[in-house]
């Protein structure tokens, strides 16, 4: 890059005659030349300096200097590097960067002068690179406030233009992101993005609600700045997937949304197998070789982070995978592991839930675009493993009411011990703490059966040794002295629950019960988290849901909860019917169910079909393999029903992973039903489970499904038996290839066994009632 670069001297010549109309300020000029060169990579200090010197000597020797140690004096030796400094200053500015750019800083130093000129934008933003946009936006920032605010239409443009190229175009997102963001927080999601695209939904939820929860507010009952913090984070955008699917010649699967569930299912472990051995581009390659060595040990989760995710109105939960990557071997090793890590997420992109989802919400003509999210896990090592003392999900609205005096404003929470895994699904055997944050002492069990019955059981850690997660009893973790225990369990006494007041050395771990009792009522973990999400409300003006990881710090005697902020979304709103009032006489033989627990507000009219799965016949199948093809059967009824008005009643857990809990099925087999109803009859098992909170309980809330448990032994219940077991079932009518199943799955034509009458819903939450009953509906 010589200096006698003839082809290269208009555009030097410009900036130099320019600079020669301001002989004082030009100083000042160059030193914002010579940052922005800095800043840009183009050149180093030490860089530039070193050629300053070695062409500084060069016209020594031009100007006749044998010796210029004694020939030169350092006067004059520093005007001589001063004079080429300018000069080389000019030359590299010419060659790299666009006189626009030149242009703006000119104007940019002459603003100081003249406070009161007008400054414009001689460049579109829309079209501009993004270096020219991050220099002009902290050029505009660095102003006075009375210069700044002449500026900030423009400054608030360059921002969007940002937000909408990094991060997302979700208009709803923008909408709120442009009044937090400023460039600085723009500018390190830009240093840490692997890629050129957008970093996507969650991702960039979690910096949004960071961002809105540091910012100083009156209303903010905490200094929650000090109370809230992020992980260690890096995004790789979503060109990369781009890239990833060209280089493999995975295109070939991308018109997978459009064939039928059936050839998606069939087609999907070799779409994964492909994936799993596909190659990234070396650079990216490169980049997460410099994040392993970065992070060291530390364990890490891959998320997905597509560009659909935590939408307002779509958040697509549990619809991708996230990976942990305990992060433990060689680097190398670290670096493979990693690598698969995206792939998955990669692959997950065309799992059937997910493309089904898509149909559904009416986004399958969308591309998708998969961006990552690459998070150090938050907690702490105890012995061989890791993981957070509390993690859970919390939401800014409370759907379900197990107290009339519960406030649904105030919101709710699920928590556990350990990692967060346990709180966001639905696992066999094992319940996560329940709080209903206006109340957060009342609980929905009552017993000391049923409070241990309804508590954790078992804890999901990372297994540094063995390099995986794994999930553990909690006795082989939780013990007299693991820190904070005071604060986390109770303890059985005599039939009673009593608080753990202090560590006692030798207490048996079976008779510790996780209840976090302490926790929720002596420390301001419940005031913290109803200020978190009645702020986020505010700044997003509708509820949103968080994930979170919390760590018990001790501060002068004082234990002070932190909240780890993993992830926001708006939340899904349910399209609610106005409440009816119940009709003041139904026959007898007309109720067909009611229930007095956990009772959501809606009202479901004109239901033509109920498919009900006999839960005691379900539960006296022998056999796994007919239980799991009772939920594929469900699912074929799914797809059958499409476009007729019908509701699923079965026993105990629907969607659980426990075959002999409930039915086995996904979003892809229940989103076309009106309500999802849990049969629990008196028994050892199938006990239906609060599912609100979990990722299935937002596919339901999405898809306006009504869950509602019923409980049949119940006193004040109603559950007409005679109806689901005497009217005439028409599977075999509708999936002939299905009749073997008959005897455990029925759907009743309703119509046809009422003498023309239909099924309505009506459910009100406030008086804890819901009723379903037969009636005659005028001709539309």
């Amino acid at each position: 890059m010589a200096f006698e670069n003839l082809s290269e001297m208009p555009k030097v010549l410009a900036v130099y005659l320019k600079l020669s109309e301001y002989p004082i300020l030009s100083r000042e000029i160059r030193e914002r030349m010579r940052q922005e060169l800095f800043d840009r990579g183009i050149i180093t200090p030490e860089q530039f300096e070193q050629e300053v010197r070695r062409k500084a000597i060069l016209t020594q020797e031009k100007e006749g200097l044998d010796n210029p140690p004694f020939q030169e004096s350092p006067e004059v030796w520093e005007e001589r590097l001063e004079i080429i400094r300018d000069h080389l200053t000019d030359f590299y500015f010419a060659l790299n960067l666009p006189h626009e750019r030149f242009e703006e800083i000119v104007r940019s130093v002459l603003s100081a002068r003249k406070p009161d000129e007008e400054i414009i934008l001689t460049f579109n933003p829309e079209l501009a690179p993004w270096h020219m946009l991050f220099a002009q936006a902290e050029e505009f920032e660095r102003l006075p406030p009375e210069k700044r605010a002449k500026v900030q239409h423009h400054l608030q443009q360059i921002i969007v233009v940002l937000i909408r190229g990094m991060i997302s175009d979700q208009l709803g997102f923008v909408g709120v992101a442009r009044k937090h963001f400023d460039v600085s927080d723009l500018k390190k999601i830009y240093q840490r993005r692997i890629g050129r695209g957008k970093i996507g939904g969650k991702a960039a939820g979690m910096l949004l609600a960071y961002k809105i929860l540091h910012e100083p507010d009156p209303e903010d009952p905490f200094p929650l700045a000090q109370r809230v913090v992020i992980p260690d984070s890096y995004f790789i955008g979503a060109d990369v997937f781009y890239e990833f699917m060209a280089l493999n010649d995975l295109y070939r699967f991308s018109d997978q949304k459009y064939k039928t569930k059936e050839e998606i299912e069939e087609d999907y472990p070799e779409i994964r197998q492909s994936f799993m051995q596909g190659r990234f581009p070396e650079r990216v390659v490169e980049r997460l070789r410099d994040l392993v060595k970065e992070v060291g040990k530390a364990p890490l989760i891959v998320r997905s982070s597509s560009l659909l995710e935590d939408n307002f109105g779509y958040s697509f939960a549990g619809k991708y995978e996230s990976v942990f990557c305990p992060n433990q071997g060689t680097p190398e090793e670290n670096l493979r592991a990693l690598l698969d890590a995206v792939r998955q997420v990669y692959a997950s992109t065309l799992n059937p839930d997910a493309l089904l989802y898509r149909r559904q919400v009416g986004l399958v003509d969308y591309d998708e675009r998969m961006a990552v999210l690459i998070q150090r896990v938050e907690g702490a090592r105890h012995g061989r493993y890791f993981f957070p003392t509390i993690a859970g999900v919390a939401f800014g609205r409370n759907p379900f009411r197990w107290s009339h005096i519960i406030r649904r404003e105030d919101g709710f929470m699920r928590i556990v011990f350990g990692l967060g895994t346990r709180a966001v699904e639905r696992v066999s055997g094992d319940y996560p703490r329940m709080v209903a944050l206006s109340h957060p002492h009342l609980r929905p069990e009552i017993t000391l059966a049923e409070i241990k019955k309804y508590s954790q059981h078992f804890v999901d850690v990372i297994d540094l040794e063995e390099n995986r997660l794994v999930t553990l009893p909690l006795s082989e973790i939780l013990h007299a002295r693991f820190p904070g225990i005071e604060w986390l369990v109770s303890i059985e006494k005599e039939g009673y629950i009593q608080p753990l007041q202090f560590r006692r050395p030798g207490l048996a771990s079976d008779r510790m019960i996780l209840t976090f009792d302490r926790l929720l009522r002596e420390t301001d973990f419940v005031p913290l988290m109803k200020a978190i999400l009645t702020k986020l409300e505010r700044a997003y003006g509708r509820p949103v849901d968080i994930e979170f990881t919390m760590e018990i710090r001790r501060e002068g005697g004082r234990v002070v909860p932190i909240v780890h902020l993993l992830q926001c979304r708006p939340l899904s709103r349910r399209e609610t019917r106005p409440v009816r009032d119940f009709p003041s006489y139904v026959p007898q033989e007309d109720v067909i169910f009611s229930a007095t627990r956990l009772v959501p507000d809606g009202l479901v009219e004109r239901i033509e079909y109920v498919v009900y799965v006999d839960p005691k016949r379900y539960h006296q199948i022998p056999d796994h393999a007919t239980k799991q093809e009772i939920g594929r059967v469900v699912g074929r009824l799914n797809r059958q029903l499409e476009g007729r008005r019908f509701i699923l009643i079965g026993p105990g857990r629907w969607g659980t992973a426990n075959l002999d809990l409930g039915v086995r099925v996904g979003y892809a087999d229940i989103y076309n039903t009106l309500m999802l109803i849990e049969v629990a009859f008196a028994g050892p098992d199938g006990t239906p489970e609060a599912s609100y909170g979990t990722h299935f309980f937002q596919d339901l809330v999405e898809a306006n499904i009504y869950p509602l448990a019923l409980y049949p032994d119940d006193e004040e219940a109603i559950f007409n038996q005679a109806f689901f077991e005497h009217s005439p079932n028409i599977l075999p009518d509708l999936l002939p290839e299905d009749a073997p199943y008959a005897q455990y799955v029925k759907v009743i034509d309703v119509q046809a066994v009422s003498g023309g009458k239909l099924l309505e819903v009506i459910m009100n939450a406030k008086e804890e009632q819901a009723l379903a009953y037969l009636r005659r509906y005028e001709a539309s």
